[in-house]
């Protein structure tokens, strides 16, 4: 196994990759050798050996025939160009949320995981532990009756004064870091977690905490395989600084079953999901699960009723080790390349009809805006040469 991309993320991932005795990593790639230095040290010291490969340009670990899978956790504007690349080399992949940087390059990176057979797994990892699908499964089986409507609640966006241009750090590849990205002046803010502030490598929180929470609440809508029909909003984003995603928020998708998802910083909703029915609701977060009534707690899903998928593996490796095992199988992981499209596809919607001020329609079986040549003009965009999917 090789992984591109070392920081927060990619650094629980060897963590977490290294506990399992059939995965060897033997590759490690990121554009700041402090991170590569950082990761080859901590396999090494497991494995007592110094063979793990350190690498700058993650060109040179796709090109390595001896390495069957990739864990990709880089800055969203990099997703797409990696994937693509990696599995048209026939590499199996475990690809962080969101997905992508915008829905086309997402529609890109599925139509390429079913062209050359790839296994993926998408990082929603929340669909890999008890209590999220036992909250699923409440809501699949009614037992808080007919679904009328779900609120999502993420944290606040965050903003940040102008600031200045900076001397790139010694052992940085800010050109490579950059890559698609229109060209600008390095400024230490800019980079590494704070990417995801920034409209030119991510979509802010309506992305990042989104994709986690969106998927969960299509899971328990059973709305894995489509999207809403309608999405609008309002939002709030700087009009002054480095940062520039939105910071407060408020969007609602309606979907073509009568279900409305509300999406929202948490001063409109509280944290978590909360499905609400005409019998009671069952509000789920990573803390654990409340429900009205509260009896629901004590329920039991019936052998004839609707069992969502579980990973396998501990609990505390599920995801992962459900990664490695249908690496083996060929069988299809808990959050394949549909489920992250799928759930980050409302999430951009919800940025565009917020960013335009106007209501979006949109037809998800096609995957299209209907009637709205402007916001259809954002379901991707332009990358500079010589990136391109």
């Amino acid at each position: 196994m090789g992984l591109i991309g070392l920081g927060s993320m990619g650094m629980r991932h060897v963590k977490g990759f290294l506990q399992e005795d059939d995965c060897r990593i033997t590759a490690v790639c990121d554009v700041d050798a402090s991170r590569q230095n950082a990761a080859a040290e901590e396999i090494n010291k497991q494995y007592g050996s110094g063979g793990c490969a350190r690498y700058n340009d993650f060109r040179d670990v796709i090109a390595r025939e001896d390495i069957d899978a990739l864990c990709i956790a880089v800055p969203d504007h990099w997703h797409s160009i990696l994937a693509i690349m990696a599995i048209c080399a026939g590499k199996d992949i475990y690809g962080e949320k969101p997905l992508a940087l915008t829905i086309a390059e997402g529609q890109a990176m599925v139509e390429t995981v079913h062209r050359y057979k790839c296994v993926w797994q998408t990082g929603s990892w929340q669909r890999s532990t008890a209590h999220f699908r036992f909250a699923c499964e409440l809501v699949r089986n009614q037992r808080i009756g007919k679904l009328q409507c779900v609120e999502i609640g993420i944290g606040q966006g965050s903003c940040i004064d102008p600031q200045p241009t900076m001397a790139v750090p010694e052992g940085l590849d800010y050109e490579m870091w950059l890559g698609p990205a229109p060209w600008v002046p390095y400024t230490e803010k800019r980079c590494h977690w704070n990417f995801r502030w920034i409209t030119d490598y991510s979509g802010g929180q309506v992305t990042d905490w989104g994709a986690h929470h969106i998927d969960i609440a299509h899971w328990g809508m059973d709305c894995d395989d489509t999207g809403p029909i309608e999405v609008e909003g309002k939002g709030v984003f700087p009009d002054d600084g480095l940062w520039n995603t939105a910071v407060d928020y408020d969007f609602r998708c309606k979907y073509d079953n009568g279900v409305t998802m509300c999406v929202g910083s948490n001063n409109h909703y509280p944290q978590g999901v909360r499905f609400i029915g005409d019998r009671g609701w069952v509000h789920v977060t990573r803390s654990g699960l409340k429900t009205n009534p509260k009896r629901l707690l004590k329920e039991k899903i019936g052998p004839e009723e609707v069992h969502l998928p579980k990973p396998s593996g501990s609990h505390r490796q599920g995801h992962r080790r459900d990664f490695l095992d249908c690496v083996r199988t060929r069988a299809q992981t808990i959050a394949p390349i549909e489920v992250g499209h799928r759930s980050v596809t409302a999430a951009h919607l919800g940025n565009i009809a917020m960013t335009l001020g106007r209501k979006i329609r949109w037809d998800p079986k096609n995957e299209q805006i209907i009637g709205n040549p402007t916001a259809s003009r954002m379901l991707s965009r332009a990358m500079r040469s010589p990136w391109y999917i």
